[in-house]
């Protein structure tokens, strides 16, 4: 075995043989925990990313699909009741594509793709029947393309064309539609879909389309009934503009009074009515004429007496058949007179037609109510503040628009509590983070101290460790100073045998190296003594050695 493994391995053997029982669980318990985890992460990493293949299937059209999947043995989920079919995402192209092939989704032909399906004998009612029927589908998938459309269903009433008669029924649309979940269509929204229909569809007018949701709601329709979106654009108008004048009065009265001090309501009467008005002016009549003419008869001769019958007194019948009176007198055989006159005046006429549409949201009424404080407005005058709010707002009382400028105390009591609330809630938030640092740095200081505590302690007990030799190093350590103990006797005898041959010399009778081993032996006792740790580790890397 590698020796840096048996090492490794000892030295973990050893360490858990030196554990508590308390401390073996914890330690089983951690390495089950790991081992756990780890085969839960390697199956949830080995498991595919799951995408749409298709979505928004019919039940005919999933259950086919569906078989073959299982027949190709390729896995899948479903989702959205079945609607949607989610397949691995590296496959999703390649069984896509092998699903086209076999035909699927088969679905149901719309739109123009029904007019594939005309054969040479059709009739010209099925002709006329399938584009309608292709319009239709069209028109559907076009709003159902629509952000927040689900899906959507048109239904044309296109009326015959007859060359016989000049009156002709106007084509009209009904359309379906239903929303994503959570999701409803705004006016623009509804607005849009009223022109696509109306303008795909000869001679169709936007006012002949009408717009339902799935729950039946009349989103838009010809009469402008209530509750549709006309009726929701309409009264969001009112109210932002009943809005805007009251915060522009609100910010004048608030730069007199301060603010707080006084409140503003406001109603309005818009008018949304479509009005057009139409109107003819002629010019001066005094001015002169083009042509000016003038014919004159005279008549005089003897009278026919009354033997017509009676004209009239003193009346002749004259050329053009008019009775004229005459200035003769008397009788039948009288001389009577006749005179016309005939005057014929062309004027220019310069007629000048003029045509005026108003465009609808025209106010048509306000109302407008002022509230003042009179414990801080007590100096202002309320008619003052009554003629600045009426030439602010517009208001007309042709019109019969009204204003009421009242001044009476404010009640106060909620703002004081809420003031009084809010100011113990930044006291006691102030407290609660004050106590939040005392704790902190408490806690900061604890953890050093027991930081240094522990560096302490553990410091303590790696002296004692390393003093307390185990028994095969103190055996080693004794041999080893029984060895330097035999050395230093065996070195001394010698020194003894030889001190006949030098006992002529005077000088020192002791062999240097025996004072070197003394020192030496010496030594090593102090480093005992003094590094009791250093010597173990040293001995330790001896027996390490000798066993391998």
């Amino acid at each position: 075995m590698n020796p840096a493994l048996s090492g490794a391995l000892g030295r973990a053997t050893t360490t858990l043989k030196g554990f508590t029982p308390g401390q073996k669980a914890v330690t089983a318990l951690a390495l089950v925990a790991i081992v756990v985890g780890g085969l839960l992460f390697s199956r949830w990493a080995g498991q595919p990313t799951y995408a749409p293949l298709f979505t928004g299937l019919a039940g005919e059209d999933a259950s086919a699909i569906v078989e073959e999947l299982n027949a190709a043995g390729t896995p899948y989920q479903l989702e959205d009741g079945g609607s949607t079919i989610l397949v691995p995402r590296e496959t999703v192209y390649d069984t896509r594509i092998a699903m086209s092939g076999q035909g699927l989704p088969a679905g149901e032909a719309t739109g123009y793709a029904l007019l594939d399906e005309q054969s040479m004998t059709s009739s010209e009612f099925q002709q006329t029947t399938a584009y309608k029927r292709a319009l239709e589908g069209e028109l559907g998938k076009t709003i159902g393309s629509i952000e927040g459309v689900e899906a959507a269903v048109v239904h044309l009433a296109i009326p015959e064309k007859d060359v016989f008669t000049d009156d002709e029924d106007r084509p009209t649309a009904s359309v379906l539609v239903e929303t994503q979940r959570g999701r409803d269509l705004g006016s623009q929204q509804v607005q849009a879909v009223v022109n696509l229909v109306s303008s795909s569809v000869e001679g169709m007018d936007p006012d002949a389309v009408t717009v339902a949701d799935a729950t039946g709601r009349v989103l838009s329709s010809p009469d402008g009934g209530t509750g549709g979106a006309a009726g929701d654009l309409r009264s969001q108008q009112t109210r932002d503009y009943e809005d805007r004048v009251s915060s522009s009065l609100q910010a004048m009265l608030d730069k007199v009074v301060g603010p707080g001090h006084s409140v503003v309501r406001l109603t309005a009467d818009l008018d949304y009515d479509q009005t057009q008005t139409t109107s003819e002016s002629y010019t001066d009549p005094r001015v002169p004429p083009l042509a000016d003419s003038t014919e004159s008869e005279t008549y005089t001769g003897a009278g026919a007496g009354q033997a017509g019958g009676a004209l009239g007194y003193n009346g002749v019948l004259g050329p053009d058949n008019d009775t004229t009176l005459t200035n003769g007198a008397g009788a039948g055989g009288a001389d009577s007179t006749y005179e016309k006159t005939k005057r014929t005046v062309n004027n220019s006429v310069n007629k000048v037609t003029e045509v005026r549409k108003a465009a609808p949201g025209t106010v048509r009424k306000l109302n407008v109510a002022v509230l003042l404080d009179t414990r801080t407005a007590g100096t202002v005058d309320p008619a003052q503040v009554q003629a600045l709010v009426t030439s602010a707002a517009g208001v007309d009382a042709a019109r019969g628009d009204t204003i009421q400028v009242s001044a009476m105390p404010f009640d106060d009591s909620a703002e004081q509590s809420a003031a009084a609330e809010l100011a113990e809630a930044k006291a006691a938030e102030a407290a609660a983070a004050r106590n939040a640092l005392f704790k902190g740095v408490g806690l900061a200081a604890l953890a050093l101290l027991a930081l240094l505590w522990g560096a302490v302690v553990r410091r303590r007990r790696r002296k004692k460790a390393a003093a307390q030799l185990s028994e095969d190093e103190k055996i080693q350590l004794e041999k080893l100073q029984a060895a330097l103990e035999l050395q230093a006797a065996n070195e001394a005898a010698a020194l003894e045998g030889a001190s006949e041959a030098l006992a002529l010399e005077a000088a020192d009778p002791v062999d240097p190296r025996a004072g070197q081993l003394a020192l030496a032996r010496d030594e090593i006792n102090e480093m005992v003594q003094n590094q009791p740790e250093q010597v173990a580790q040293l001995l330790r890397g001896w027996m390490a050695d000798r066993r391998s």
